[in-house]
């Protein structure tokens, strides 16, 4: 699948979005990929998810985990992929963590699936997760990486589209200037 491919994807779904939106990190930022327009259709997610497989297979994983909510749907896709299970950790009291039954041993070797990467915040919190369970990180990937290769994981990162779209402290946000009001479209408040 190329970029070219996953742009069509997006556009087609109507999953890229022009505005002024707040991101999960707090972040402001003139565009928005929302990737769960994407995923809602199984065949596309399973495309997308044995593309992630394919590029992060020589890691090794025996787990996938991924961040609730965003990264439940293609952290399965790319646990479809591998032949692996696929578990989520959610925010409990605002922190991340295992529930529902789900649990890691020590040594395990797990991969941590997101759907979107700016900061690298979620990705790094539920890799704490995984290693505080005494679970091995050996990688991370996303479909999207939107921090332009700067999300600073210690760990392989992968992802299917790179992308550089302009991001903002809030109080030095330009559309915050212009008066543009800012829209929430993530799944966690801030």
């Amino acid at each position: 699948m190329t970029e070219t491919d996953l742009l069509t994807l997006f556009r087609r779904s109507g999953a890229l979005h022009d505005g002024h939106f707040r991101l999960s990190s707090g972040l402001h930022s003139p565009g928005y990929l929302q990737c769960a327009l994407v995923l809602q259709h199984p065949r596309d997610a399973e495309a997308l998810g044995a593309a992630l497989g394919q590029l992060v297979r020589p890691l090794g994983a025996v787990t996938v985990l991924s961040p609730a909510l965003g990264g439940i749907v293609i952290g399965q896709e790319v646990g479809r992929a591998l032949g692996v299970r696929a578990i989520f950790a959610e925010r409990q009291d605002g922190t991340l963590v295992l529930r529902r039954g789900f649990a890691l041993e020590p040594g395990e070797k797990v991969l941590v699936v997101e759907d979107v990467v700016t900061t690298g915040g979620s990705t790094r919190e539920t890799m704490e997760v995984a290693r505080a369970a005494g679970a091995v990180v050996v990688g991370a990937c996303a479909v999207v990486d939107r921090s332009g290769g700067k999300q600073g994981l210690d760990v392989p990162f992968h992802a299917l589209l790179p992308m550089v779209v302009p991001t903002y402290q809030p109080d030095d946000c330009p559309l915050c200037k212009q008066g543009v009001p800012v829209v929430k479209p993530g799944s966690r408040s801030k």
